[in-house]
């Protein structure tokens, strides 16, 4: 792949998570990790409620509630964290954590979910920047229902990757939704 798309691909993604990480880090500080109580099917569900609104708003163009698309794309990828955050978590742990520990967990889950981006885009050459972002709220949907039966199935899969690798997959389909609207 061209490594000035690469280099592109890079800037446009870390600009994307600064907005994204700076108001989780914002939240931190007004409302502490409150978020800490949530089992994982309840964040799963955040997600499917922000992204089926997304959806709503792509088919009708109606907002009658304010936070548009972008607010919508933003909060996907700041619950995903929280998700793969609170898989690691254990049973032990604070319900309230420090904020510094908490920016240092979210730069790590954001790593790993960037690093799984440059491998994919490797090897599918940045098919999303022709993709619509219509597709993109579909395809995040749709890993939201993959989610919540192997929830359902407490966590049991055959043959499939772990609800992980879902979030991470939701993370940068959103950031790619992002990058397309020019948000930074």
């Amino acid at each position: 792949m061209d490594s000035i798309i690469l280099n592109r691909t890079e800037a446009e993604y870390q600009a994307v998570i600064r907005v994204c990480r700076t108001l989780f880090i914002k939240k931190t500080s007004d409302y502490g990790t409150a978020w800490r109580i949530l089992r994982l099917s309840s964040i799963t569900d955040q997600i499917f409620i922000k992204a089926q609104r997304i959806r709503t708003l792509e088919e009708t163009g109606v907002n009658k509630v304010g936070d548009g698309i972008v607010g919508e794309y933003i909060g996907i990828i700041n619950y995903c964290v929280i998700a793969m955050m609170q898989l690691d978590s254990k049973p032990e742990m604070p319900l309230e954590l420090d904020t510094r520990e908490v920016s240092a967990v979210y730069d790590q889950k954001i790593k790993q979910t960037f690093d799984l981006m440059l491998a994919k885009n490797h090897d599918y050459g940045e098919a999303w920047r022709n993709m619509r972002i219509s597709s993109l709220t579909d395809l995040i949907l749709m890993k939201l229902l993959r989610v919540r039966q192997i929830e359902d199935n407490s966590g049991k899969t055959l043959a499939s990757e772990g609800v992980e690798a879902n979030y991470q997959d939701m993370l940068n389909y959103a950031v790619f939704a992002l990058i397309k609207q020019d948000v930074k």
